[in-house]
């Protein structure tokens, strides 16, 4: 097991917006190594985003999303004297991030019957507004940690 945690690894901006965020999210969409293929897929979904909300600046809306999505707390299990507790702590920022990014890839993957881009855009726009299924999930990971708030004298 990893004493330390690994070093960060330096992912270069991507092109259209020279963000590294974006250009995270687009690894994220990525499969078998096929990254224009994913660029194209993010940037459409963008494209169709900014058309359904009429909004100028996409980035603007895209970290609005990300920021909507992402969980403040988050239950980790700890294991005191034989019995396993739930235990609230909070969500570093890059962490946070990254769950936002995975929830809405994998809320868009999971649903059926439109193209990859409408259903990444239709996820954005919704987690923008702060409704759909990343929004759920988030509400659902804050449930659980104020639950077991009790138990938060567990961590350390």
């Amino acid at each position: 097991m990893r004493r330390r945690r690994a070093q960060e690894k330096n992912i270069l901006p991507d092109p259209k917006f020279n963000s590294k965020i974006v250009a995270k999210f687009i690894n994220m969409v990525m499969v078998k190594g096929k990254k224009s293929v994913a660029e194209k897929l993010v940037y459409s979904a963008f494209d169709l985003a900014q058309k359904t909300l009429n909004e100028q600046d996409i980035l603007k809306v895209f970290y609005k999303a990300l920021d909507n999505a992402r969980p403040r707390l988050e239950v980790k299990p700890r294991r005191v004297g034989g019995a396993t507790y739930q235990v609230p702590v909070e969500v570093r920022q890059e962490r946070g991030t990254s769950i936002a990014l995975r929830w809405i890839r994998d809320f868009a993957q999971g649903k059926k019957g439109k193209p990859m881009q409408v259903k990444l855009a239709d996820e954005i726009v919704a987690a923008y507004k702060g409704e759909g299924s990343s929004i759920k999930k988030r509400d659902d990971t804050h449930k659980m940690a104020e639950s077991n708030k009790a138990y938060a004298h567990f961590r350390w």
